[in-house]
């Protein structure tokens, strides 16, 4: 007879919901102080974050205390357990890519969003993550084997009652320390991190449930009068155009140029090998950014939330923000009006519109949201040749991807409004192979750091070549070329492990770096000009269309905007983050840090005069983002009228067979086509496009390894 070390504890009902408690709740403590980057500042915080597992896992479980039967309570158990453990842990596999959490608008468009992912969700995975669900592999064995020896007797109502009060209590006596730390928590927060850190994984899916099912209902009721607030603030928060640049671009063609995950930092970075020789990683886009006829801001930063490149395609389309919770379009896109960039030029000044993106149509939701938008035509996957040679998980790869798009391009009917969406500076930053292969790979503990200056030189060649074929063709000097990085590349979890790239000490990494990490390149080129310069002006994405407005000669005091024209004089020189930090030139605000951007250091007291400042620069924050919610979420341009433009049909766009719709016009327009093929006199541009590889630049890959040392 084999004896049952299984303890006797163990094999009581009431233990084995101990057991699992205790478990769920060690494996919560390691996520919350491994994988998430909660910003717990002090001891008090600390306890907090270990306690806040505590109520809700045991209210959970307490349901299955009210199950008579023997089975069907250790099922109800595990189910539980199980389900908890599955919200857990596709949050920490979410957080890795988004550095953000799941919320209810994010699970209902998962397979909008999932449709685009491929091999590279498997490396979000780590080998140690059996263990979030060890415990539930060793139970069910237990259970199965008999290790675990089945309690028959049932728990007294009162007694799961009482377990349930419990686990109210505990988390009232945790709601109550939470506000403690940080007043209102659930009334005026931005950052959906605070509440994680306070209350735990479960009362955020709650309390995001409760705000999104608000949210739809208050779109469901929102009316005309609720557009008053929105079109108040935006006519006072116009910024009238530059006299020096307003109009200097009027009639070119736009041409928006997606630096996928390109951050401020690569601008004129030198990587440098172990043999001391200095790699310049972005030598062609350095000079766009430094060239005289370039309107370049060093201190423009992303405003992107969970949406990331899509958010920054709402920012920079529309002038307002993405969702507080999940990507606006997959969750909006394909039901809200808009108002956008493609509608306004076409109906202000004849432009046809296209995007072109070597992805699949439906990543993002984009084929739906374009037509919301007013695009004409979206170049999607399905247009390129597209093989395992020369793509990967997020598409076809920069240099293929601009080469093959020219043979669209040279179609549309001129002056148009275009964007070119590159992915191949996309996480996961691999390696490039065969003729592609060579730049150096930088020495660091993090493997997609160290590929993340390979990819930008890729995509610098590529941005290079597109420009030689721009000026080949003679589309260049007719161009406004508008290039932008969209988001972070190198997510805050990875920060420090970039510190020593950057000259900053890695154990004196903070908050304040992590905020100025956000900023992305932002250039408007427009050939001919020579009154350009690199300005300091603190902007942000939602400055983008007032700005491109005004250098095409409209004014967009008609329209719904949020942001202002960087190169006005009237810029507030105020950067709103989604979360609710912020930026200007004297502070950089991080929850309720506050920091002072001459020393670096952080303001451990505000003076009176000081924090009357930033109480008053929070106000103007919260107002403008508050501003874009009820734009979103209410709908609320499908009530406006005093903009002229006649509203957009989704039903009216097709973006099938766009080819032959193209020679269909240009064939109608004749002689009066302006398409760069009919202006070509019928002849096709494509054989301009040149192409070269790795070594055809810079000669036989040698070699040799990297070490870390850079330069700037």
């Amino acid at each position: 007879m084999k004896r049952n070390y299984t303890p006797n504890w163990l094999n009581t009902r009431i233990g084995f919901f101990a057991i699992v408690a205790v478990f769920f709740w060690l494996k919560t403590c390691f996520a919350y102080l491994i994988e998430f980057n909660l910003g717990v500042e002090n001891i008090f915080q600390y306890f907090i974050l270990l306690i806040n597992p505590i109520a809700t896992t045991l209210f959970l479980l307490s349901a299955a205390l009210y199950v008579r039967g023997s089975k069907k309570y250790y099922l109800t158990v595990m189910i539980i357990t199980g389900l908890n453990t599955l919200l857990l842990f596709s949050n920490i596999v979410y957080y890795r890519e988004f550095s953000d959490f799941i919320t209810i608008n994010t699970i209902l468009g998962v397979g909008k969003v999932a449709s685009g992912l491929g091999e590279s969700a498997l490396r979000l995975f780590r080998p140690y993550d059996i263990l979030y669900w060890l415990d539930i592999i060793v139970l069910i064995v237990m259970l199965a084997t008999k290790k675990i020896k089945v309690d028959t007797r049932p728990i007294k109502a009162r007694n799961a009652f009482a377990m349930t009060c419990f686990a109210a209590f505990a988390f009232s006596v945790n709601l109550t320390m939470a506000e403690a730390s940080r007043p209102e928590l659930l009334k005026r927060t931005f950052s959906r991190d605070h509440i994680v850190k306070y209350l735990g994984l479960d009362v955020f899916t709650v309390y995001d449930g409760v705000q999104t099912y608000n949210a739809n209902k208050n779109r469901a009721q929102a009316s005309e009068n609720d557009l008053v607030d929105v079109a108040a603030y935006a006519k006072e928060h116009y910024a009238k155009p530059n006299d020096s640049t307003f109009g200097i671009a009027k009639g070119r063609n736009v041409i928006y140029v997606h630096l996928e995950s390109f951050q401020q930092f690569l601008i004129d970075y030198k990587l440098t090998d172990e043999q001391g020789v200095e790699h310049e990683v972005t030598p062609f886009i350095n000079s766009l950014y430094h060239s005289n006829a370039t309107y370049s801001f060093e201190n423009a930063f992303h405003q992107v939330s969970s949406g990331k490149t899509s958010d920054a395609e709402t920012l920079l389309e529309n002038s307002f923000f993405g969702l507080s919770q999940g990507p606006l379009f997959t969750q909006l896109g394909d039901k809200n009006t808009f108002q956008a960039a493609p509608a306004i030029l076409n109906q202000a000044a004849g432009y046809t519109s296209a995007v072109f993106h070597g992805n699949g149509g439906t990543f993002w939701n984009r084929n739906e949201t374009y037509k919301r938008l007013g695009y004409d035509y979206f170049f999607d996957s399905s247009y390129y040749d597209v093989n395992e040679n020369n793509s990967f998980q997020y598409g076809l790869h920069d240099k293929p991807f601009f080469e093959q798009s020219v043979q669209y391009l040279e179609h549309l009917q001129q002056p148009f409004y275009s964007k070119f969406i590159a992915v191949s500076n996309h996480y996961p930053y691999s390696e490039f192979k065969d003729d592609e292969a060579g730049f150096p790979m930088a020495d660091t503990a993090d493997t997609t750091i160290n590929g993340y200056f390979a990819t930008a030189n890729y995509l610098d060649k590529a941005v290079e070549e597109f420009f030689n074929y721009l000026k080949a063709s003679g589309l260049y000097d007719n161009s406004v070329i508008v290039l932008y990085g969209d988001h972070f590349g190198i997510s805050r979890s990875r920060n420090k492990d970039l510190a020593e790239l950057v000259g900053k000490e890695k154990d004196q990494w903070s908050d304040f770096d992590d905020a100025q990490m956000q900023r992305v390149p932002v250039m408007y080129h427009i050939p001919g000009q020579t009154n350009g310069f690199v300005s300091d002006t603190f902007v942000g994405q939602v400055d983008m269309l007032p700005t491109l407005l005004h250098l095409l000669g409209i004014d967009s005091k008609p329209y719904l905007f949020l942001g202002q024209d960087m190169l006005s004089k009237e810029h507030e020189n105020l950067v709103a983050f989604r979360n609710g930090d912020f930026m200007t030139p004297k502070y950089t605000v991080v929850g309720k840090s506050v920091y002072d951007n001459q020393t670096q250091l952080l303001i451990e007291e505000l003076t009176p005069e000081q924090q009357q400042e930033i109480d008053a620069l929070t106000e103007k924050v919260e107002q403008q983002l508050s501003m874009s919610d009820a734009l979103t979420n209410g709908d609320l341009l499908r009530f406006y009228t005093d903009s002229g433009l006649t509203p957009v049909n989704p039903d009216d766009y097709d973006y099938k067979n766009a080819v032959e719709k193209m020679r269909a016009i240009e064939n109608e327009k004749g002689d009066e086509s302006t398409s760069l093929y009919s202006k070509n006199g019928g002849k096709s541009t494509v054989d301009l496009y040149s192409t070269k590889s790795f070594q055809e630049y810079y000669g036989p890959v040698k070699d040799e390894t990297t070490s870390s040392s850079s330069s700037q």
